[in-house]
């Protein structure tokens, strides 16, 4: 779901400042690289926009005011141009000293031929900067046992959003189990509402039930043999119940007519939502900044909640899927020189209390230990607080399969998801294509 971090960061959702103390930061003061000897320059790459490109570059300047020896250039670029341009630098080792990423799939794709740095021994040496960290999301950067990145920015778990004006009107509580979700759809249905608003035409929207689905269905391992590319991992019963369940969904009635042609991108499924049309909407955590940008005057009807449970199955209800966040690596073409100085700004400025503070006055909240007291000084407490506990207390935070997996089976899902949802594509016919990506 790569589209939903270019939508949080145009959405410019700006929280009220909070407290300037506490939240997993470290001192700079100590910890500067030395201003004497020879000169290296380091580059960064990232696809911030907006705020948050502001935010970075404050935070740069602060590096480079107390190294000026080992200065940062910092480059933006939009999302896809920039994964063809990572792939590209990559293979002919010119790629940024530091690069952001998004973890999993396309990840291990450079760090399986050694093209980027094992910070483990670094992390392992200091063990308030290992643990500043929330378990969940490092799992993203973490490949047979080694650490290959470090979170910065925003966290972006989904959730259903709901409207508690509806919700209130008919008598409902926001559901926790699958069965209760599909009751409440026909509540809605029956009255003339449209339960749930998808923006199918875009796919990626469709991804966030299917990953949830089969999470709650089957737990971890249906995810970990389709990334091992073990032979007809798609086959496997707990992801075509998933499928199933997704048509139960679409044959139940729960989006609105046409949803195929209904956009997220564009914000149209978001206005279905909170133009009151539409009593839910799943979607990431920048859905928030996004009606908080197109609509303030709804947020007080705003309600949210996690995915629900599925009766019997094996996944842990608490379990979250999502982006857990934006990650920074050190490409290993990078001199060691400037490997050296990029881990002091991966440790020491790299949300720091002063950079933490200043991504929670855009309204991100970042993957760190500690900053609870902070988050319930910000203007949008109450949702911050939600999604930061969503992530801090998941036993597994599941990344986006488009971006945990290789580009061609992410993309590829995507599509598929898009087809089989609408009704041109069975199931069979899905596994039996997704499984022909399988160590491609």
């Amino acid at each position: 779901m790569v589209a939903g971090v270019s939508a949080l960061a145009m959405a410019g959702l700006v929280a009220g400042c909070g407290s300037s103390s506490g939240g997993g930061g470290t001192s700079n003061s100590s910890n500067q690289t030395a201003t004497s000897g020879a000169k290296t320059q380091l580059t960064l790459w990232s696809v911030d926009s907006g705020v948050a490109e502001k935010t970075d570059n404050n935070l740069i300047a602060r590096y480079n005011k107390d190294n000026p020896n080992a200065p940062i250039t910092a480059q933006y670029f939009e999302s896809t141009p920039y994964l063809q341009k990572l792939q590209i630098a990559m293979g002919a080792n010119q790629a940024a000293t530091i690069f952001m990423n998004w973890g999993g799939g396309r990840l291990e794709n450079y760090v399986t031929p050694g093209k980027v740095v094992d910070l483990t021994s670094a992390l392992n040496a200091d063990p308030s900067w290992k643990n500043k960290y929330l378990p969940s999301v490092m799992k993203s950067v973490t490949f047979n046992g080694k650490v290959y990145g470090v979170p910065f920015g925003n966290m972006q778990p989904v959730n259903f959003f709901y409207n508690k004006t509806l919700f209130q009107q008919y008598h409902l509580t926001p559901p926790t189990t699958w069965d209760q979700l599909l009751s409440d759809v026909q509540v809605f249905k029956s009255h003339g509402i449209i339960p749930i608003a998808l923006g199918g035409k875009d796919n990626w929207p469709d991804l966030m039930y299917f990953e949830y689905l089969v999470d709650r269905i089957g737990g971890q391992q249906p995810y970990n043999d389709v990334a091992a590319g073990k032979a007809n991992a798609w086959n496997n019963p707990d992801i075509l119940k998933a499928l199933n369940m997704m048509q139960d969904l679409v044959k139940a009635g729960a989006f609105e007519p046409g949803f195929s042609s209904v956009g997220s991108n564009d914000g149209s499924d978001a206005a279905l939502f909170y133009s009151g049309k539409a009593a839910m909407w799943l979607m990431g955590s920048w859905g928030y900044g996004s009606i908080l940008t197109s609509d303030s005057q709804f947020i007080p009807s705003l309600g949210y909640f996690p995915f629900p449970a599925v009766s019997g199955g094996k996944g842990d209800p608490a379990d979250v899927a999502g982006n857990p966040s934006d990650f920074y690596s050190i490409a290993a073409s990078a001199s060691s020189a400037q490997q050296k100085a990029a881990i002091n700004f991966l440790k020491n400025y790299n949300l720091d209390s002063q950079n933490i503070q200043d991504l929670l006055n855009i309204g991100y909240v970042p993957a760190v230990n500690g900053i609870d007291a902070q988050l319930k000084q910000s203007k949008e407490a109450d949702y911050e607080t939600f999604y930061y506990n969503l992530a801090k207390n998941a036993p597994y935070f599941q990344q986006s399969w488009d971006t945990a997996l290789p580009a061609a089976e992410g993309n590829e899902l995507d599509t598929d998801l898009g087809k089989f949802m609408v009704g041109q594509m069975t199931a069979s016919q899905f596994v039996s294509d997704m499984n022909s990506y399988l160590n491609k």
